[in-house]
């Protein structure tokens, strides 16, 4: 198998990205980027200061970052100026605001930069909402994932119970809901599938199907690479 193939990796928040992008990077020995992890580490600092709403001041303090990512035993470890905070960028609070920070050009521009140097060597399977549009549009092998409202929301609330946080499930809705509607419609690099991306809905298919049929088609290309 090649080590040289970008895998990009889009879809709408809870419709397995993360979980399924892992077990690829894992089965390919690849590098694991979960860029929406960048963002909710932005996130959690511009809540910290008290900076909401307060555009320039958001830009200029996401400059001031130094976001590290790491994929260890499976998990995605983030560091900020040192600080590790990966259990801390899951929290209810971050994602209530993450669609917000998101959406603002000046902060998209600092982390596209950032995860385009991580990932130009190939060998990286990068997760996010625009990796097959801006992060990497020549990416070898573009997936997007979806899933059904009710199914996203289950999955996103068992992960807050399973993090020691009781989240009603309707809120997750509501939630995800707000989030869908800001990812999609947001100026700066909203969230759409590319013609040449493979569409899968993940309500009806494994996590082993979902890696399989991805692998599949990492086979594809990389075979027409080598001939």
């Amino acid at each position: 198998m090649s080590k040289n193939l970008i895998i990009a990796i889009d879809g709408p928040a809870g419709s397995g990205k993360s979980t399924t992008a892992k077990l690829v990077a894992k089965r390919l020995n690849y590098l694991y980027i979960d860029t929406g992890a960048m963002y909710r580490a932005v996130t959690l600092f511009v809540l910290r200061n008290n900076l909401m709403g307060k555009t320039d001041d958001i830009i200029e303090f996401a400059n001031s970052l130094n976001i590290v990512l790491s994929f260890i035993d499976g998990e995605t470890n983030i560091t900020v100026n040192g600080e590790d905070v990966s259990k801390e960028i899951r929290s209810f609070e971050v994602n209530s605001n993450v669609s917000e920070i998101s959406c603002i050009e000046g902060v998209r521009k600092i982390l596209v930069k950032k995860q385009q140097e991580m990932g130009k060597n190939g060998g990286v399977v990068m997760e996010g909402r625009d990796i097959t549009t801006v992060v990497y549009p020549n990416a070898d092998v573009k997936i997007f994932l979806t899933a059904g409202i009710d199914e996203r929301a289950e999955r996103r609330a068992k992960e807050f119970f399973e993090k020691g946080t009781d989240v009603p499930i309707d809120k997750v809705k509501e939630n995800l809901k707000n989030r869908d509607f800001i990812d999609s419609n947001r100026e700066a690099s909203p969230l759409t599938k590319t013609p040449d991306s493979i569409e899968v809905d993940t309500s009806n298919t494994t996590i082993e199907e979902q890696v399989e049929l991805i692998l599949d088609q990492v086979k594809i290309i990389a075979d027409k690479k080598r001939n």
